[in-house]
């Protein structure tokens, strides 16, 4: 499968539907949404985004453990992510999370690449399958850019 990735353009309003929950059902569920987000965080670690994440060993398992939880959710798994967005709309919460760091472009590219990493593992799902999830990640990770070459700043809404 071609993981495509499309420029961000500042400002435009960015179209997204959640993934599938057959993304969930084929992937294994819980587990396999683990083991998929697991494999995705290890490569970051070694990624030129991994200063982004904590570098303390319990630290960064802990972002492993929470951001699965959001996977599991936002594709229709079991609602283990509420505490966390605190009774925010799950994507509004992890855009807003996102606000506290200086997002450019090239690291969202490094992000999906390492996503699209990951996700090649992945062995009998239906192709149709991983592109819905593939454009749900492409086309929400634009709203997380929030730093510009040009030195703005600028912070998407859904």
């Amino acid at each position: 499968m071609d993981y495509k990735i499309t420029p961000v353009v500042k400002g435009e309003k960015v179209e997204f539907k959640n993934p599938a929950h057959a993304f969930y059902d084929a992937v294994g569920g819980e587990e396999g949404i683990k083991k998929l987000m697991y494999s995705f965080y290890d490569k970051i670690y070694e990624s030129d985004i991994a200063h982004f994440f904590p570098q303390d060993e319990k630290e960064f398992e802990a972002i492993k453990v929470q951001n699965t939880k959001f996977f599991v959710q936002i594709c229709g798994g079991p609602k283990v992510y509420e505490d966390e967005a605190k009774g925010v709309e799950l994507n509004e919460y992890m855009v807003r999370l996102h606000d506290e760091f200086s997002i450019y472009e090239k690291s969202r590219i490094e992000w999906l690449g390492t996503m699209a990493e990951a996700l090649r593992e992945i062995k009998d799902v239906d192709e149709a399958i991983l592109e819905d999830f593939w454009d749900y990640l492409e086309k929400f990770s634009k709203l997380t850019v929030n730093t510009y070459p040009d030195g703005s700043v600028y912070y998407a809404t859904i």
